[in-house]
């Protein structure tokens, strides 16, 4: 059974930094793409980082420049090293492969931004 654990979340102040992980289990995950997802409630989840098999990474335009994906393939990890924190970042993040698999979605991290 395929599972995701992302963690790291928390409540913080506009300018603030967070780094979330996602840790995966039952699956090897060195050969995929990787990506961060956010969702706010009621929207559709949004890819905001992506992070190839060769680690070349790519980013939604909101995020870039404050957002930095990384993983550790030996490892089945990845993390969202997240600076710059604005209000609007604000959601729940979630980790899966790009494209993503419906069957793949954890029970995320909520992140807040706020003052």
């Amino acid at each position: 059974q395929v599972q995701f654990m992302e963690s790291g979340g928390g409540l913080v102040q506009p300018g603030g930094s967070l780094r979330l992980s996602c840790a995966a289990s039952g699956i090897i995950f060195s050969g995929r793409a990787m990506g961060w997802y956010r969702q706010v409630s009621g929207n559709q989840r949004e890819l905001v980082a992506r992070i190839t098999a060769q680690n070349t990474t790519d980013y939604a335009g909101s995020v870039k420049g404050r957002f930095t994906i990384s993983r550790d393939s030996a490892n089945n990890t990845v993390w969202l090293q997240m600076n710059s924190l604005k209000p609007e970042d604000t959601a729940v993040y979630f980790c899966n492969p790009v494209p993503p698999r419906i069957d793949y979605w954890g029970q995320g991290t909520q992140v807040t931004v706020s003052s």
